[in-house]
C-alpha cells in the first residue's frame, strides 16, 4: 500500500544540526498532511512539526525558531531542519503520512523512526 522511510538521523553535539527526510511512496492519490513526531521511553508520541497540502505548517512550542519544515519538489518528500539541537531533543523521530489512497480511503502511515541523539 504505503510504505513510509525516515533517514537522516544521528549523533550531534549541543547546538549543532541536523536534517531529516521522509519520504511515502505507493498508492497515493494526495496528501492530506505529512508531520514528524518524536518519542522518547515512558512519553507519549508527540508533534513536532505539520506540513499540510497547501504548504501551511504547524510547530510544537519547543520547536519554534529552531525547527523547519518543509516539502521537497517531490510532494512526497519532507525535510525536517533542526538548528540549535538540545540534549532534550534526543528522540525517535517519526514521520507520518495522512493520504488519500488511490481507491478513495484516507488513511495514516507511519515510518520506522530515526534516532536522534544530542550529547557532548
Amino acid at each position: 500500500q504505503v510504505q513510509v522511510v525516515e533517514s537522516g538521523g544521528g549523533l550531534v553535539q549541543p547546538g549543532g544540526s541536523l536534517r531529516l527526510s521522509c519520504a511515502a511512496s505507493g498508492s497515493i492519490a494526495s496528501f492530506y498532511n505529512m508531520a514528524w513526531y518524536r518519542q522518547t521511553p515512558g512519553i507519549s508520541r508527540e508533534l513536532v512539526a505539520r506540513i499540510d497540502g497547501g504548504d501551511s505548517t504547524e510547530y510544537a512550542d519547543s520547536a519554534k525558531g529552531r525547527f523547519t519544515i518543509s516539502r521537497a519538489n517531490a510532494a512526497n518528500t519532507v525535510y525536517l531542519q533542526m538548528n540549535s539541537l538540545k540534549p532534550e531533543d534526543t528522540a525517535v523521530y517519526y514521520c507520518n503520512a495522512d493520504v488519500r489512497l488511490t481507491w478513495g480511503f484516507r488513511n495514516h502511515y507511519w515510518g520506522q523512526g530515526t534516532q536522534v541523539t544530542v550529547s557532548s
